[in-house]
């Protein structure tokens, strides 16, 4: 079995997913387009030599249906031969399209692929696809799916994390973000937006706040208290009868952020690296999915990270650097206090709180946010995992060469 190796990873800044944003006047199309063409321009890349490209998009209808992978490469020159396709397993998209690239690699059947994803969410709103999870009652109630918000309060509720602990998480991730930026530590693979005539429309991520202090997030409503006095709360207490209260903590702040953006990734077989002059960057040594519990549905991450580890052989203390996308704060709180991550080895750049998470490129971004740093550091192993929807998770497992 061949190995899948790392070439190259590019992203787009992340713009404010609201009609106010810097890149809603850009099309999610555009976004693939500029990620595909850095892509072919920082390798002298021969697109006619690419198998295949997947790209993940979690809602995708208006701007971003009819396979928008296939789209973008048709924007963007690429060569004609070369298919496209897009997939959705809703958070974990964009990861899930670099895992599935490198089984093709590894498999032999294909020997360079693009994997990415794409996510315009001020200009296609999420939930917009509809879907019998969240809008069958007879489905949502015989399976006890919970808004992610809520299922979110009902993880903090269970492990007992005070709305000040999920608050000072956030303002870590704020901290860790704001000198990420100070320093470029984002640079390697952050490609600015222009227009087609050459002006800029953003050059770094807009959604960061580095004026936020822990009073001003202890001053932001509950977002999700609504939902639960609707009905949520009744069917997470019908689920967990054990529960006599569901405490709602998440809020704007400590939430991740919703906004527009895009990322790709280069992989390939280490004879295709070779014929083309690409040098490796990492390889991809273990990738894994799975599913748990729909209502408490962030602790996939958790299991898929299990797995990923179980796959390769490895001990959580092989790995030298974590990333575990922030959805919720008390996602990746419950995260790393069940694996027992050294919290300096974990988000160290910061994460959605602070960035922001545009939901079907997430995945694909987080690849290049932890190779960076472990070129930057000189470190050789890092692990990304997301929780998904409905219980389910992915993880990656990359090891620099």
């Amino acid at each position: 079995m061949q190995e899948a190796y790392i070439f190259d990873a590019v992203r787009t800044p992340r713009g404010r997913g609201k009609k106010n944003g810097a890149l809603h006047e850009v099309k999610p199309v555009d976004l693939l387009r500029i990620c595909l063409e850095a892509l072919q321009e920082r390798n002298q890349l021969d697109t006619s030599q690419v198998d295949d490209v997947l790209i993940g998009c979690v809602t995708p209808v208006a701007d971003q249906g009819g396979d928008i992978a296939k789209a973008a490469l048709l924007f963007a020159n690429w060569d004609n031969c070369i298919p496209g396709i897009q997939l959705n397993r809703l958070c974990a998209s964009g990861l899930d399209a670099v895992n599935l690239g490198a089984a093709k690699i590894r498999s032999g059947w294909e020997q360079l692929i693009v994997a990415g994803g794409v996510e315009s969410m001020s200009r296609v709103p999420l939930g917009n696809d509809g879907g019998p999870m969240v809008f069958d009652p007879a489905v949502n109630i015989k399976i006890g799916y919970l808004p992610q918000g809520v299922s979110a309060d009902l993880i903090a509720t269970m492990e007992g994390y005070s709305r000040e602990q999920l608050d000072k998480f956030a303002l870590q991730s704020q901290q860790r973000t704001q000198e990420a930026v100070a320093n470029n530590y984002f640079k390697n693979s952050l490609i600015p937006v222009a227009d087609f005539n050459g002006l800029m429309i953003l050059e770094k991520d807009e959604h960061p706040r580095p004026e936020t202090t822990l009073e001003g997030l202890a001053a932001l409503s509950p977002s999700f208290a609504r939902m639960g006095a609707l009905g949520c709360d009744a069917v997470a207490q019908q689920k967990f009868p054990f529960l006599e209260k569901i405490y709602h903590h998440h809020t704007a702040g400590n939430s991740s952020g919703i906004v527009d953006g895009a990322a790709t990734v280069l992989i390939g077989s280490e004879q295709v690296g070779k014929n083309l002059g690409l040098k490796p960057r990492a390889k991809i040594i273990s990738a894994s999915t799975i599913s748990s519990d729909p209502t408490l549905m962030f602790l996939g991450s958790i299991s898929a990270a299990k797995k990923a580890l179980d796959i390769i052989g490895m001990k959580k203390e092989d790995i030298d650097l974590w990333e575990m996308n922030e959805a919720f704060a008390s996602a990746v709180l419950k995260f790393q206090n069940d694996l027992e991550i050294d919290p300096n080895k974990l988000n160290v750049n910061g994460g959605a709180i602070a960035l922001g998470h545009p939901v079907g490129a997430t995945g694909s971004i987080l690849i290049g946010t932890i190779l960076d740093e472990m070129e930057r550091r000189d470190l050789n192993t890092g692990l990304i995992s997301l929780c998904v929807g409905a219980g389910m998770g992915s993880a990656t497992i990359i090891e620099r060469v």
